[in-house]
């Protein structure tokens, strides 16, 4: 268990005027305890309370996998044969929690957690920004991990643009990057490989198409590092790009470098968003940039702050996120450019090295 952003955890509950939390299996598990199970049907989960005991709840197929990471003495089990809020029932009674407002983290199921509401007086609430707000602060040690996934995320993609060649699969391309993030003693995470018209799906999650020439493709990667996690993005164009092609990189990459230039301490978020998506919008582009500008970064690819007009959350020391404009114009291509930046103690730093110029190969 990390003691210190446990107690941070404990300190949250009682700020919030909750009398407990319930983490089930997901990034926000592992990270507290360095364990996530695997995550089914059958409900199981982390409950932390106010008075910053905890206890583990779970089926008997995981009882001994959570006492290898919890303790012992304090997890309590139910079998399939018995209806599980029964015996969480018999728990709560036990550990006082029976009239409690629990906040529950965004993994855990809406069926398991209306079962439970159902056949007990306990009233669950959104704890996603109470999580979150748990490693919204970055220490000296943590950047430096990300520092370093991030050149090394540099490395691979660097590799990826050397290999790319028409007549491959967009799959070809994903699975060389994970032999590159293993090249690397990184643990693979994701990898968007997006040509062609995939290319204005800002998620596209295919990967059956063939390059061709003349193409253009996003390239979206990241990877873990002992923990801490990667994310950057860059566009390859196989032979000459068009002109429309060169237009919209060079918008997106202004935003992408007003957005950066933007984001310092004291700055709200949404006027970060903003610095970049006026250049998008000002360039008659603005109803194709459909996405929020960033997101943090660190235990998880997707955490606080969200770079986003509808947040009020004021930049800091000891962030670190993402600054991702982008244009997907369906039917036609999409661009992104995508770079990680820390708000250190030292002052703000652009993580990614590799260059934005454009990427060309043949």
């Amino acid at each position: 268990m990390r003691e210190k952003y446990l107690n941070r955890l404990i300190k949250i509950i009682n700020n919030a005027n909750l009398d407990a939390a319930l983490i089930v299996p997901s990034d926000n598990l592992k990270f507290l305890t360095g364990h996530s199970p695997y995550l089914c049907e059958r409900f199981q989960g982390l409950f932390v309370k106010k008075d910053g005991s905890y206890f583990y709840f779970c089926n008997l197929l995981t009882r001994d996998e959570a006492k290898g990471f919890i303790g012992e003495d304090k997890v309590y089990s139910w079998f399939d044969n018995e209806v599980f809020t029964d015996v969480l029932k018999d728990v709560f009674e036990k550990e006082g929690l029976i009239g409690s407002n629990i906040a529950v983290n965004s993994t855990a199921r809406a069926f398991n957690i209306l079962d439970i509401s159902n056949n007990m007086d306990v009233k669950f609430v959104n704890g996603k920004e109470l999580f979150e707000a748990i490693t919204l602060y970055k220490s000296e040690e943590e950047i430096d991990l990300l520092r370093i996934a991030a050149h090394k995320t540099d490395k691979v993609i660097q590799k990826t643009i050397d290999f790319i060649k028409p007549g491959i699969k967009e799959l070809d391309i994903k699975n060389k990057i994970f032999e590159y993030f293993k090249d690397e003693d990184m643990e693979p995470e994701f990898a968007i490989v997006a040509s062609g018209e995939n290319s204005a799906y800002p998620h596209y999650a295919d990967y059956d198409r063939i390059i061709e020439p003349n193409d253009i493709i996003i390239l979206d990667i990241g990877g873990v590092y002992k923990e801490l996690n990667s994310d950057m993005t860059r566009m390859v164009f196989i032979g000459k790009p068009t002109e429309e092609m060169k237009k919209v990189y060079d918008i997106v990459l202004e935003a992408n470098l007003a957005g950066e230039k933007a984001a310092e301490k004291g700055v709200s978020v949404r006027d970060v968003d903003k610095a970049a998506r006026e250049i998008i919008e000002n360039a008659g582009y603005g109803e194709y940039f459909t996405t929020r500008l960033g997101h943090g970064i660190g235990y998880s690819t997707h955490e606080a702050p969200y770079i986003k007009q509808s947040s009020d959350l004021v930049l800091d020391t000891a962030m670190a996120f993402s600054i991702e404009p982008g244009i997907y114009m369906p039917g036609k291509f999409g661009v992104r450019i995508e770079d990680i930046v820390v708000l250190s103690r030292s002052g703000k730093e652009v993580l990614n090295l590799t260059s934005k110029d454009m990427k060309i190969t043949y």
